[in-house]
């Protein structure tokens, strides 16, 4: 019963698995960001959206999905990139983002990367386009580095709420 009682206490006191993450990788211009997986509900090629009235150059009009009317933002405007072009690449990552979806449109979708703590740095303090508590953190996978966004934090700074 004593070796029983053994196993049950060194159970307990083994490790936890260690929590990995996913993230859908996209990119903007020459970078490549990531969104929690847990918040995409779809993604859809880009369709030209109905333009809003007095609606900020970045959130390009809204959508109708399926009876839901989705505002659609241009990411490469929020973040301050130039060139925006839309090409057979451009795609929508619809969201969800507590009650509300939202479109965020992005240059390409890569694929899903999964990330374990190990792989995941502090984003250094930089002031910009996108305010620095966004980034969760910076994400590496071989020779890549994602820019991982806290997407919540990102759309409160785009007026989308």
């Amino acid at each position: 019963m004593s070796t029983v009682l053994n196993h049950a206490q060194q159970d307990k006191h083994a490790e936890a698995p260690t929590p990995i993450r996913e993230f859908l990788a996209f990119k903007l211009g020459k970078e490549e960001y990531g969104v929690d997986i847990l918040r995409v509900q779809e993604i859809r090629s880009f369709e030209a959206p109905t333009r809003m009235v007095n609606a900020p150059a970045h959130i390009l009009g809204v959508v109708n999905l399926r009876g839901v009317i989705v505002p659609i933002i241009d990411m490469r405007m929020q973040f301050g990139l130039n060139d925006v072009t839309y090409d057979s690449f451009t795609a929508v990552i619809v969201l969800n983002i507590g009650h509300k979806v939202v479109g965020m449109v992005v240059d390409a979708v890569s694929d899903v990367i999964t990330l374990t703590p190990e792989q995941l740095r502090a984003a250094p303090e930089i002031s910009g386009a996108i305010d620095s508590s966004a980034v969760l953190a910076l994400g590496t996978v071989n020779d890549r580095m994602l820019i991982l966004l806290d997407i919540e934090r990102v759309l409160v700074a785009s007026s989308v709420q």
